[in-house]
């Protein structure tokens, strides 16, 4: 005999659906706008929470007081051996954080607009600060940065360890993404995308401006 299930039960399921769908949008859309490695953090010692309404790749955090705190963010200088790179050293100046890895092709197409924009703003009391992810050998990475002419530090972390401090719900297997924080290190923007000096630029003058 058949047993049919209460219109309460089949009412329920219909109504996860669409927000089963929003989910798996979103999870495509964060997939392609970058190269993909890597698995999700999955806790932070700060109050910033990753959200991205309707699956936007450029987010922007506003009012300022509204902004969340990332974790403690530290680990060993990609360049100079025996150092520790963190978040920490650079107190009252807003902070561009890139995650990147020397095999990613967006990367490195980003990457001279990044020092532009660095090159740009540092001045005005701008630090950047790369995150070197999912590249075991270190020598590889290394050669990227003198490659391209980067002149800003980065944190050596193939194991993407250091990305805890981004908070579980941040979507780490999307590289290259760029985080911008604010002179309290508050996160008021994130960009799940390579960057042309023109997208960035004007974001970085406006917080550091704040």
């Amino acid at each position: 005999m058949r047993v049919r299930r209460p219109v309460w039960a089949r009412t329920a399921k219909q109504g996860r659906r669409p927000a089963a769908l929003a989910a798996s949008v979103l999870a495509v859309v964060l997939l392609v706008s970058g190269c993909s490695a890597g698995a999700d953090a999955t806790s932070s010692g700060g109050s910033f929470d990753f959200v991205a309404p309707g699956g936007r790749t450029d987010i922007f955090y506003d009012p300022p007081e509204t902004r969340g705190i990332i974790g403690e963010l530290a680990g060993p200088d990609l360049m100079e051996e025996g150092k520790n790179t963190a978040l920490s050293d650079y107190g009252g100046d807003v902070v561009v954080i890139n995650l990147w890895g020397q095999w990613c092709g967006p990367c490195r197409g980003e990457a001279d607009d990044l020092e532009e924009v660095f090159e740009s703003t540092k001045d005005s009391g701008v630090q950047f600060l790369g995150i070197n992810v999912r590249d075991p050998q270190k020598d590889k990475a290394q050669d990227f940065v003198v490659d391209n002419n980067v002149s800003y530090p980065s944190i050596y972390d193939p194991a993407m360890r250091t990305l805890i401090a981004l908070g579980g719900n941040y979507p780490t297997s999307v590289i290259p993404s760029t985080l911008v924080l604010d002179r309290e290190h508050r996160v008021a923007a994130v960009f799940m995308r390579a960057l042309l000096t023109e997208d960035l630029l004007p974001v970085v003058e406006r917080i550091a401006a704040e």
